[in-house]
C-alpha cells in the first residue's frame, strides 16, 4: 500500500505507470537497489541502467502512484522558497547552484522524452511570478535583482491574463516546463525494463544492512535484495531515523483541476506571492477544453483537518481571477517536506558509504527528483559532481538554526497531546466513516468506524518515533504531525519515514 489507497484521485492517477510489476517473490541480486518508484526512484534507475549498472526498483505499493501522483508538476528553476531568501539562508554560490541544477534538470527531461519519445506532454514556457489582489508588489522589486545575479532569464512586465489584473506587475522567468508526470514516468519504466532492470511493486522494505562492502535490503515478505549500492527514494527516508528528519517539516497542500474553454489563457506557470502561494498552471484535455490546474493552501501536516474550507478558497480564488473556469473534474491533496535552508538533502545517506537517499523537495518534487537522479548516479560512478555539497545530506544548516527550532516545536507540542481527553467520549460515539482519537485509561486509540459500521481501533502513536497520530477526513487516513507518516485505517502504512503499521488495540 501506498499513498495511491488514499481517497482523492489527482488528474494524473487514470495511467498505469508498470501494470505488470508484481511483488518481489525470491532472494535476487543486482548492482543498485532502488526503494521507491516516483520521480526519484525511477529517474535514478534510468541514469544508472543507461550507464549499465544492473538496477532493481522496489515500491511499497504499485509503480509510480506515490507523492509524484499527486503533484502539479511544474518544472522549475526558480526557488520555491524565492532566491532572495536562498541567497540570505546559503549564500549566493549555493543560489547560483541550486538554478543551475534544476535547470539541469528541465533539460534532462526534455531530453529524455525526446530520447525516449515520451508522449509527455512536456513543452517549454514562461513562469509568470505576479503581485495578486492586495499584495505588495515590492517584492517583485528584489526577487527580480536576485533572480538575475544566480543567472536566471528574467524580465519585469506588466499586465497578467487574469481579470482585473491587467496592469499588475509581474516576472517572467523564461525556459521553465511542465509535462505529465504519470505519462513520463510510465516511458521511463519502459525505458528501465528494455534496460534489463526489475520493477517490484506491493513489496514493502522494512530495513537495510551494509556490510563487507555490500548491501542488503530486506522486504516485509522476507526476500532480500543485495547491491553493491543502495538509494532510498521514498518522499522522506525510511532508512534514517532522526538525522534528516529533524531537518524538515511535512506540509500537506491542495490542488483542483477545472476544466476551461482552449485558448482562454495562455499557457504559462503562474505563482503570486501569497504566503502560502498559488500555483497555477494547464494540461491538456479532452476535444476544444484543457485543465486548469490550481494548487496551495498549504499547512503543516496534521495540524488542520478543514479541507473543505480549503478547496472553497482555492475556487473562489481561481474563479475570480479566470472567470472563463468551467466545472471542477478532480481535486487531490498532496504532502511535500520543506528543509529548514529550503535546499534538498541528496547524496550518501549520513554514516554510509553506499547507501543513498534524496528529500526536501520543498514544492520542488519533480525537479528535485531529477536532480537527485543525476547527483546520485554520479557518486556511485565515482564522477564528481558540482551539486553535491549543495545538497549534502550531512550538512549542519547553521543559518537556519531559528527555522529548526521553530519546526522542531511540532514534536514538543504534539507528545503534551498524550495527557489530553479523547476526541470523542467512546468509539461507540463514530458515525460512520469518521475517525477520532478516544482515550482508553493511560491509552491514546485512533478509532475509525468503516461505512459498513465496523470498528477499527489502533494504537494513536506513530511507529516511527512515538508521536501522537491526527485524523485526516479529507484522505481517511491519519497522519503523523512530527515527521509526515500516514497510516490507513487498517493501521497499514502509506508514506514513510514510519516502515511499521500501527499497533492494533485489542478491546
Amino acid at each position: 500500500m501506498n499513498v495511491s489507497e488514499e481517497q482523492t484521485v489527482s488528474l494524473w492517477m487514470s495511467v498505469d505507470v508498470a501494470p505488470g510489476a508484481a511483488p518481489l517473490k525470491q532472494d535476487i541480486d543486482a548492482d543498485v537497489v532502488v526503494v521507491g518508484a516516483g520521480i526519484v526512484g525511477l529517474s535514478t534507475a534510468y541514469e544508472l541502467a543507461q550507464r549499465g549498472y544492473t538496477v532493481v526498483v522496489l515500491d511499497r505499493g504499485r509503480i509510480g502512484m506515490g507523492q509524484t501522483a499527486r503533484t502539479t508538476a511544474h518544472l522549475s528553476s526558480d526557488s520555491d522558497d524565492s532566491f532572495e531568501g536562498l541567497i540570505a539562508r546559503r549564500g549566493l554560490d549555493a543560489a547560483r547552484l541550486f538554478h543551475q541544477s534544476h535547470a539541469a534538470a528541465i533539460d534532462r527531461i526534455e531530453a529524455i522524452q525526446t530520447a525516449e519519445s515520451i508522449d509527455c506532454h512536456f513543452r517549454r514556457l514562461d513562469g509568470l511570478l505576479f503581485a495578486g489582489p492586495g499584495q505588495d508588489a515590492s517584492a517583485l522589486d528584489r526577487e527580480l535583482e536576485a533572480a538575475r545575479q544566480v543567472g536566471m532569464t528574467v524580465e519585469a512586465r506588466h499586465g497578467m491574463p487574469f481579470a482585473d489584473l491587467g496592469e499588475a506587475r509581474c516576472l517572467a522567468f523564461a525556459r521553465q516546463a511542465t509535462f505529465h508526470p504519470q505519462r513520463y514516468l510510465r516511458g521511463l519504466a519502459a525505458a528501465i525494463t528494455a534496460k534489463a532492470g526489475r520493477l517490484f511493486a506491493g513489496t514493502a522494505v522494512m530495513g537495510v544492512e551494509e556490510k563487507d562492502g555490500e548491501v542488503f535490503v530486506s522486504a516485509e515478505n522476507g526476500r532480500t535484495v543485495r547491491a553493491r549500492h543502495a538509494v532510498f527514494a521514498t518522499n522522506t527516508p525510511t532508512n534514517d531515523w532522526v538525522a534528516i528528519h529533524s531537518k524538515q517539516a511535512p506540509y500537506r497542500t491542495y490542488a483542483m483541476a477545472f476544466t476551461i474553454p482552449r485558448g482562454a489563457l495562455p499557457d504559462a506557470l503562474y505563482w503570486d506571492l501569497a504566503d502560502p502561494y498559488h500555483y497555477v498552471r494547464l494540461e491538456t484535455g479532452p476535444g476544444t477544453a484543457d485543465y486548469l490546474i490550481v494548487g496551495g493552501a498549504d499547512h503543516k501536516t496534521g495540524e488542520a483537518d478543514d479541507a473543505p474550507v480549503r478547496f472553497e478558497a482555492l475556487e473562489a480564488w481561481t474563479r475570480a481571477l479566470v472567470p472563463e473556469l468551467g466545472h471542477e473534474a478532480h481535486r487531490w491533496s498532496g504532502q511535500v517536506y520543506e528543509p529548514i535552508d529550503s535546499v534538498g538533502f541528496i547524496g550518501r545517506n549520513p554514516g554510509n558509504q553506499n547507501v543513498y537517499m534524496a528529500t526536501g523537495d520543498s514544492g520542488q518534487g519533480m525537479t528535485h527528483g531529477v536532480v537527485a537522479a543525476l547527483l546520485i548516479a554520479d557518486l556511485i560512478s565515482g564522477r564528481s559532481n558540482p551539486w553535491s555539497e549543495l545538497y549534502d545530506p550531512a550538512r549542519k544548516p547553521v543559518s537556519a538554526a531559528k527555522a529548526f527550532v521553530s519546526e522542531n516545536l511540532t514534536a514538543v507540542k504534539n507528545f503534551a497531546e498524550y495527557v489530553a481527553p479523547g476526541e470523542i467520549a467512546s468509539e461507540e460515539d463514530l458515525t460512520p466513516g469518521q475517525g477520532a482519537i478516544v482515550r482508553k485509561g493511560m491509552s491514546k486509540i485512533a478509532a475509525y468506524r468503516d461505512r459498513e459500521g465496523g470498528l477499527h481501533l489502533h494504537s494513536a502513536k506513530c511507529s516511527h518515533l512515538g508521536c501522537h497520530v491526527h485524523w485526516n477526513s479529507l484522505e481517511t487516513c491519519w497522519d503523523c504531525p512530527c515527521h509526515g507518516s500516514q497510516f490507513g485505517t487498517d493501521g497499514a502504512v502509506l508514506q514513510g519515514p514510519a516502515i511499521a503499521p500501527l499497533e492494533p488495540y485489542k478491546r
